[in-house]
């Protein structure tokens, strides 16, 4: 089964995320997860999207977190993501 895909969209000065990339980075070889780091700085989509509730983490492709992420929180938010792939049989 393919890892699990989390994206962060981030922003420079945001000292929340850069809490959440610190946490999710941490957090990656042991619930084996991807990580991907998106800044959003100079997209104007991407400013309008999430510039107000940054950081935003997106677990499989849905918003699981904005402002704020927690290890407790993003160990089921990927535990339920396995679990929907298995269900789903990809």
């Amino acid at each position: 089964m393919a890892a699990v895909e989390i994206v962060l969209y981030e922003g420079s000065g945001c000292g929340l995320c850069a809490r959440a990339a610190e946490l999710l980075e941490s957090e990656a070889p042991r619930l084996g997860f991807r990580l991907e780091r998106i800044a959003i700085d100079g997209d104007e989509v991407l400013e309008k999207r999430y510039r107000l509730d940054l950081p935003v983490v997106l677990v499989d492709g849905e918003i699981a977190f904005t402002q704020a992420v927690a290890a407790g929180p993003l160990q089921r938010a990927v535990e339920r993501a396995q679990a929907h792939r298995l269900e789903q049989g990809s």
